[in-house]
């Protein structure tokens, strides 16, 4: 009954997500880099470099599915959570819009390999359903989200338990700079595509930078909240299944 009420909850809050989206007044910019917006040469570059995250991503989600085939509702919910917080678009300056990543969870739970899949199908989705991101510069988006997001966040999340062991004071800090990197590593994307005039990338990555802080760092901070009430809320309804995941993560650590 609990695994009932946890996929209709699911289910309701993405269409009603997806509802949301489509009908919102689109901004001019966004978080995710807009089809056609990076010039060919980076875009493929940006290709290039996400490819073989993807592919070791594939293989450690065969490995989990295998492993542990109990887990594929908790890599539904990471997926899930992700897809919703990042199809949230918050008005910024300048005609921008920010938006939560939703990635840390995830990472936190499995590691950052699988992230790199299930971020990109989000992407994949967002792009063909919601005309967020875009095609060409979905290695671009993916990389950011997807990969350096995640890796930051399970890094952070690492070494924050290593260091102190209080596990939600970990997991906070790993959503909200799982956040914060994706957002710093898109407005380097930006900067090294199109470096200014007269300061170069330096200068072009502070002007990308600056666009999105204002709304990007509180954003952050309550994505890092909302990730901690959902660890309760799993705590309190799906026990065995994160004895599991603890348990395999406690095992991949040991091997």
């Amino acid at each position: 009954m609990k695994r009932k009420g946890a996929i209709s909850s699911v289910l309701l809050v993405l269409g009603f997500t997806l509802y949301l989206s489509v009908n919102e007044p689109q901004t001019a910019y966004a978080m995710h880099i807009m089809e056609g917006f990076l010039p060919w040469g980076w875009a493929l570059f940006w290709w290039i470099v996400f490819v073989p995250f993807f592919v070791l991503g594939l293989r450690s989600l065969i490995k989990i599915t295998k492993e542990t085939p109990e887990l594929k509702i908790m890599l539904g919910l990471a997926g899930a959570f992700t897809f919703v917080l990042s199809a949230l678009k918050i008005p910024s300056v300048t005609g921008s819009s920010s938006h939560p990543t939703g990635t840390g969870l995830g990472a936190v739970m499995f590691g950052p390999l699988p992230m790199s899949v299930l971020g990109s199908i989000v992407l994949l989705f967002q792009a063909v359903l919601l005309a967020h991101g875009g095609l060409t510069t979905l290695g671009a988006n993916a990389f950011s989200m997807a990969v350096a997001g995640p890796i930051v966040g399970y890094a952070v999340y690492k070494g924050i338990m290593k260091g102190t062991g209080k596990q939600k004071l970990a997991i906070f800090t790993a959503a909200a700079l799982a956040d914060l990197s994706t957002y710093v590593i898109t407005s380097l994307q930006l900067a090294l595509a199109f470096p200014a005039e007269s300061g170069g990338v330096i200068a072009s990555f502070a002007k990308f930078g600056g666009i999105f802080a204002l709304t990007q760092i509180p954003l952050a901070i309550s994505e890092g909240l909302l990730t901690v009430l959902i660890w309760n809320w799993l705590q309190a309804n799906s026990s065995d299944e994160l004895s599991v995941l603890q348990r395999r993560m406690k095992g991949a650590n040991l091997s």
